[in-house]
């Protein structure tokens, strides 16, 4: 019972720690999770070999060992095995495990990146450890949105058109057209038919371009910082604001390096 302990509690200690080690550990996750999706763009332009396969399992493998902890260190397991990130993470490790049965399922992957994004530990660690993020926080996370739905829109285009539509025939086929419906441009050489081809088409113009503005929104709104009112819990205030707008409570907003 003591070694179980231990071995939980230092899991635990990596995933949700705030020690150097833990936090080394979390940016190694998410450049794992960039390095896969890296990974699955790259091999849709190669053979299925034994080498990509091979490679298949090791990430697989990687996959199911970081999802075994999570789900150890879990303080609520049905909780958890509701939330629709681990299911899409099962479907990916089973991709990677038992590529024949259906390797089109590893690009769900990039659900658990923006889980990973929008967790409050690495959130509060790039607000702490990285001065671009700091400044131009909703800028990078509404970039982040488009750019993860684009991927997974491309990757959705390439797995069901792939092996019939002979106009797309790797990621980059796809996300051309996925990006000529997004900006409703529609130049016409690839068109997916059949009314699942067009109800996508339409999933891409509706979501795309509701994503898309929000980003033109956060780029052209007037500069905030991020600081919380202790009294009414506002977060965003001019960069020289003395009072909160809501409340009026003194604000001491630190400078930059402070």
């Amino acid at each position: 019972m003591t070694v179980r302990y231990d071995i939980t509690a230092s899991i635990r200690a990596l995933y949700e720690g705030d020690s150097r080690r833990a936090r080394l550990f979390t940016y190694g996750l998410l450049f794992f999770d960039i390095s896969t999706i890296v990974f699955i763009v790259v091999s849709s332009f190669l053979p299925r070999t034994t080498f990509v396969e091979v490679i298949d399992l090791i990430v697989g493998a990687a996959l199911l060992a970081d999802f075994a902890a999570r789900m150890v260190i879990s303080r609520s397991r049905i909780k958890e095995l509701g939330h629709p990130a681990t299911w899409a993470d099962i479907v990916a490790i089973g991709s990677f495990l038992a590529p024949i049965a259906g390797e089109g399922g590893g690009f769900l992957r990039v659900l658990r990146t923006l889980r990973l994004l929008h967790t409050y530990r690495l959130l509060e660690r790039l607000r702490k450890d990285v001065r671009l993020f700091r400044r131009h926080e909703d800028v990078i996370i509404a970039s982040t949105h488009l750019l993860i739905f684009i991927f997974v829109m491309t990757a959705v285009v390439y797995e069901t058109q792939h092996w019939s539509n002979p106009h797309i025939t790797n990621y980059v086929d796809a996300l051309y057209f996925t990006v000529t419906a997004l900006t409703t441009t529609g130049f016409g050489d690839i068109t997916l038919p059949g009314s699942s081809g067009r109800l996508i088409s339409v999933v891409i113009m509706i979501f795309g371009v509701t994503l898309f503005l929000r980003l033109a929104q956060v780029l052209f709104r007037p500069t905030k910082v991020r600081f919380r009112c202790p009294v009414c819990g506002l977060q965003r205030h001019d960069p020289d604001a003395v009072h909160c707008k809501a409340c009026g409570t003194g604000l001491n907003i630190p400078n930059e390096g402070d």
